[in-house]
């Protein structure tokens, strides 16, 4: 009975919680939040200051007073307070404009594939804590296939590589479960990483991992373009110690990034010597599928096709795929039935 009243003005979501992004998919209005998943706070009184965008702009530019803190690491909640904050500061902001006083949404959360029970149940308790009455968990990779459109119940295998912000998953899927997988710490926050140290290396110049971002989206490469792209990169002189700017090139962002990239195509490699022979057939049939922030890298899967000689295909609109997959559960509940993970809460099945 209170079930069906808090679900009469409560809209359910869909939560895709990144390591460097969080996005919210309402039913009624599709993806209605994407934001990072940063929260600003004041350590003299434990006051949430800000949350999202407005919080990223803060990160390096804080007084000692107001910390910046991203309550994920690698896709799990590594502070329990401020992830909880940042979700009931998420769920509120949906449904603001409304008659609901008290929101209590069903909630579907995508989680990475190496998560351990305490870990699930850190989520979950995260989720409930925040004002959702019911939570469901799915691996992040099958919310990701499904907002794809891959037939991930039928037996036929689907190979999707999930290039996230703080891990890359790879993971074959086939009759609603996943058969093989692998996850690697080499993400977006990663790449980033390899500039930063490819820009001290090679000319002595620190830069901050915001500007490193942007190099990234700018002229950040896995293959040789056509043309060459340049654009400056501004930090500060290991020598001098003053400001300096230097042009960069793609050529120099493909060398900062060729080991990680080098990585990824490795380890899918390895994922399909582990998966069964009638799934590779099918995987080479059907092509594999590039989904998350890290698709986006310009020549990824021209570069990961031609090492492994599969068709590969970057998903139409890869940032948001988990999110809709997760939003797609919510509406079919036989599906989600089939695919969510058992809640840390659940006591196994008894054969006896």
């Amino acid at each position: 009975m209170f079930k069906s009243f808090f679900g009469s003005i409560s809209k359910d979501l869909g939560i895709d919680l990144g390591t460097v992004n969080t996005l919210v998919y309402s039913t009624e209005k599709g993806i209605v939040i994407n934001e990072p998943s940063v929260v600003a706070i004041n350590t003299r009184n434990g006051q949430i200051l800000a949350v999202g965008r407005d919080a990223r702009n803060m990160v390096d530019k804080t007084p000692p007073h107001i910390q910046t803190s991203r309550p994920l690491t690698k896709g799990v909640i590594s502070d329990f307070e401020v992830t909880e904050k940042m979700l009931k500061y998420f769920i509120d902001l949906v449904h603001q404009g409304t008659f609901t006083l008290m929101p209590r949404p069903r909630v579907v959360i995508g989680v990475p594939l190496e998560i351990t029970e305490v870990e699930r149940k850190a989520v979950e308790d995260a989720v409930l804590s925040a004002g959702a009455r019911e939570v469901f968990l799915v691996e992040e990779v099958m919310a990701a296939a499904i907002g794809a459109r891959l037939p991930v119940v039928d037996s036929v295998g689907s190979l999707i590589v999930n290039l996230g912000g703080g891990t890359t998953q790879i993971a074959v899927l086939s009759l609603g479960g996943v058969v093989t997988w692998k996850s690697l710490s080499v993400s977006g926050e990663e790449l980033n990483k390899n500039i930063v140290a490819y820009a001290r290396e090679t000319f002595n110049v620190l830069v901050g991992d915001k500007v490193a971002e942007e190099v990234k989206m700018k002229i950040g490469s896995a293959m040789p373009g056509s043309e060459t792209a340049v654009m400056p990169l501004r930090g500060r002189d290991l020598v001098t110690g003053l400001p300096r700017e230097i042009p960069v090139s793609d050529s120099h962002v493909r060398d900062a990034l060729h080991k990680s990239v080098r990585a990824i195509i490795d380890n899918v490699k390895n994922t399909l010597e582990r998966t069964p022979p009638e799934l590779v057939a099918d995987i080479y049939e059907r092509g594999i599928v590039l989904v998350g922030g890290g698709a986006l890298l310009t020549g990824f899967d021209e570069a990961l096709s031609k090492d492994i000689q599969v068709p590969v295909r970057v998903a139409d609109d890869p940032l948001t795929c988990a999110v809709r997959g997760t939003g797609a559960l919510l509406e079919k509940q036989t599906l989600l039935d089939d695919v969510a993970l058992p809640s840390s809460s659940e006591k196994p099945p008894s054969f006896f």
